[in-house]
């Protein structure tokens, strides 16, 4: 893990201290660049608890990379106390603008070590160990929101995960096609927005092997079991307390949760 810094440090236990306790920041400073926010973010993630889930994958959208002024994805860990199954009521704070996003999901069956011939699809599809239908909600702990925080504080801010929902998991078998493969978000029993795999990337299989090979050259590992998550495929909609979402993915299943409002501390 790279040393941080004096500045960094006060960062990453600012941004530690939002997430605790539902509040937003005013950063005095940003990361000087894209490795500084990921070394933040690891310190974020460790004063946090540092236990992991798995990995969110973020930006996989042309709409995504404009709001954030980036031509790549960008990833960040689904840390324990922010992962929900099926049916558990997600608390938001009213601060942090939350926004609902309908994601093609994964379960890893095999671990992918770094290594120096990068991963193809192929690699990553023998990989997978199941689909899941997956929410994932985002939101912004920095006061100048999303798209004004600028893709470095953004990535030091874990992604802008706020919590992550999965559904049952389902073996598509090894043939899927999940670029072509539908879904849909409803909110209180309407359908708000529709989408296909094609719109993560061209297809969720490209962001999965981003991350292999991202992970790959920063030396760390994607480790069999790891939820990984693979970006909006339905469009970033705003929610509030009392919604009721649901991500249906047809015969593959369906995600749901109920947001709640979060009592923040002081």
């Amino acid at each position: 893990m790279s040393l941080l810094n004096a500045e960094e440090q006060t960062l990453a236990e600012q941004l530690a201290h939002a997430r605790s306790l539902g509040i937003n920041i005013q950063p005095q400073t940003s990361p000087a660049n894209l490795d500084r926010a990921y070394a933040i973010q690891n310190e974020v993630s460790r004063l946090l608890g540092g236990v992991s889930r798995g990995w969110k994958i973020g930006s996989t959208s042309r709409a995504a990379q404009e709001r954030l002024g980036t031509s790549e994805p960008g990833s960040g860990r689904l840390l324990t106390p922010w992962v929900y199954a099926s049916g558990e009521p997600v608390p938001v704070s009213a601060q942090h603008d939350a926004q609902v996003e309908v994601e093609f999901g994964f379960v890893m069956g095999t671990t992918l070590s770094p290594r120096p011939k990068p991963y193809t699809t192929a690699d990553v599809r023998a990989a997978i160990g199941s689909f899941v239908p997956a929410l994932e909600i985002v939101g912004s702990r920095l006061e100048r929101g999303l798209a004004g925080s600028g893709r470095e504080l953004v990535t030091a801010d874990g992604g802008a995960n706020i919590g992550f929902v999965y559904g049952d998991t389902f073996d598509c078998g090894i043939d899927a096609d999940f670029a072509a493969h539908t879904c849909s978000l409803l909110i209180n029993g309407s359908k708000i927005a529709d989408g296909t795999g094609a719109n993560a990337l061209d297809d969720p299989l490209n962001v999965l092997a981003w991350l292999a090979n991202f992970l790959s050259k920063r030396g760390e590992t994607l480790e069999a079991s790891s939820l990984v998550t693979t970006g909006t495929c339905t469009g970033l909609v705003d929610v509030a307390p009392g919604d009721h979402l649901v991500g249906d993915f047809g015969a593959w299943g369906k995600v749901e949760a109920t947001i709640v409002a979060r009592e923040n501390s002081t």
